[in-house]
């Protein structure tokens, strides 16, 4: 994903996304503070994590520390994304690695469907 210089890429949230973050609020305390920094990148045009095969679109989901458990990486958060364009992010969904163990593609196409409808 290419943006011009100082150009800002907007960073959009699915109606999932909030209430998944919400919950996880109520348990980890620091999860704004660990996401908020993710976030910037994206807005600033990086597109950190891995690809996600198999969801027919450019979808990706990056690994984020916990610093309420103090696990690392891989027992933290994860944060699904989908990039449809260069200047547009919209952040899927965000789960606990210790609660479900992954999120299934059609639960990522699902999300993203219901938000290509609303916008249209």
């Amino acid at each position: 994903m290419t943006t011009r210089p100082g150009e800002r890429v907007k960073v959009e949230y699915t109606p999932e996304f909030r209430r998944n973050l919400g919950g996880l609020a109520r348990k980890y305390r620091s999860i704004r503070s660990n996401v908020e920094p993710v976030i910037a990148d994206l807005g600033n045009g990086a597109l950190p994590g891995d690809q996600v095969p198999g969801v027919g679109r450019r979808v990706y989901k990056v690994r984020i520390q916990n610093t309420d458990i103090h696990r690392g990486k891989r027992s933290g958060y994860r944060m699904v994304y989908w990039a449809p364009t260069p200047a547009r992010v919209v952040l899927v969904t965000i789960y606990c690695k210790a609660d479900p163990s992954d999120i299934s593609r059609a639960q990522i196409r699902r999300v993203i469907g219901q938000t290509e409808n609303a916008v249209a």
